[in-house]
């Protein structure tokens, strides 16, 4: 099969793109390059440019007129960023997708796997979550993730296209072979900051919440390998027509996350384990848009994809240390 991949020079989208070659498809990447960094799409098909360039989607397709499918990838995904910036948030995520979605539709590519969050899930007492729980999200981001599900839902049920929509937890960990993994200069995710104070490139490491509803005071997190959550896009590629088949559906909700819940301190027991050595913290207060947290019910993945979670948290950890170490050597910086 032959994939469009948008944001496919970022992070998750460059691991997703060496899954898919893994399982013998060829991805075709489109990324702004505006986050995502050049060398992520080396001797890959390669297209520059926005999402709701609509001229370059038509040239796109007239060069591949085989793809199968498009994995939508590209959005801005910083939360106190979001709150910061809203107008861009809802411009790149929601105005730039419309265009993305409609074209495609039009060229006649109706299969779409979208990159959603499972941060917009309504807070529950036991935390753990399944796709038909109440959503309210808390942030811009969150929220404009909500309102491109809500598109996709009813562009489907109006016309030709299809949608796997993928609520993501929290990806940890980088390629296998350490090509590419989490590129952000100034890390805003968890355990990319805990790395870096691992190796001594920060000084502490900054708890922000820890007087949240949980066993700890402390958010709690689903933690999966991003190498689990890119095989994840292999298969709701692979199975698409058969999931909604399945479903009887023209678009369905899927969570991908490792199913267990790991607060903030559990998570800095784990890397001081991986590690061998104590990380020096402080505490602070939540940050603008910060949820208290869910963890996932896969039982759908695993019924409709085939797919759970295979790596262990400390395995998944120590790929993201293995890449931090890595990084100023594929990177240079």
């Amino acid at each position: 099969m032959k994939i469009l991949i948008t944001g496919g020079a970022g992070y998750l989208g460059s691991v997703t793109a060496k899954a898919l070659e893994t399982a013998g498809h060829t991805p075709v990447i489109l990324d702004s390059l505006i986050v995502g960094p050049r060398k992520y799409a080396d001797g890959r098909i390669f297209y520059e440019g926005d999402i709701a360039d609509r001229a370059l989607l038509r040239r796109i397709l007239d060069e591949h007129p085989d793809l199968d499918a498009t994995i939508h990838m590209a959005a801005r995904i910083v939360v106190p960023e979001s709150v910061a910036l809203p107008y861009e948030y809802y411009r790149d995520n929601v105005a730039k997708s419309l265009e993305l979605f409609d074209e495609l539709t039009a060229l006649g590519k109706t299969r779409l796997v979208f990159s959603s969050t499972a941060s917009l899930y309504a807070l529950k007492p036991e935390l753990e979550v399944r796709e038909n729980d109440a959503v309210e999200p808390t942030s811009p981001y969150a929220r404009t993730k909500r309102m491109m599900e809500q598109v996709l839902e009813d562009m489907a049920a109006a016309s030709d296209l299809r949608a796997i929509i993928l609520r993501y937890f929290n990806p940890i960990g980088a390629d296998p072979d350490l090509a590419s993994g989490y590129h952000l200069r100034d890390a805003t995710h968890v355990v990319p900051i805990l790395a870096q104070t691992a190796l001594g490139e920060r000084d502490s490491f900054t708890i922000t919440g820890v007087d949240h509803p949980t066993r700890d005071g402390t958010g709690v997190r689903d933690y999966l390998h991003a190498w689990d959550l890119a095989k994840a896009h292999v298969c709701a590629v692979e199975e698409f027509d058969s999931v909604l088949e399945t479903t009887g559906e023209t678009s369905t909700y899927i969570n991908i996350g490792a199913g267990d819940g790991v607060t903030v301190r559990e998570m800095i027991a784990a890397v001081e384990r991986v590690v061998g050595r104590s990380i020096p913290t402080t505490e602070a207060p939540p940050r603008p848009g910060d949820a208290v947290g869910a963890f996932a019910n896969a039982d759908k993945a695993l019924e409709l994809l085939g797919w759970k979670a295979e790596s262990t948290l400390d395995e998944a950890i120590a790929s993201s240390l293995a890449w931090a170490e890595k990084r100023k050597k594929v990177l240079g910086y």
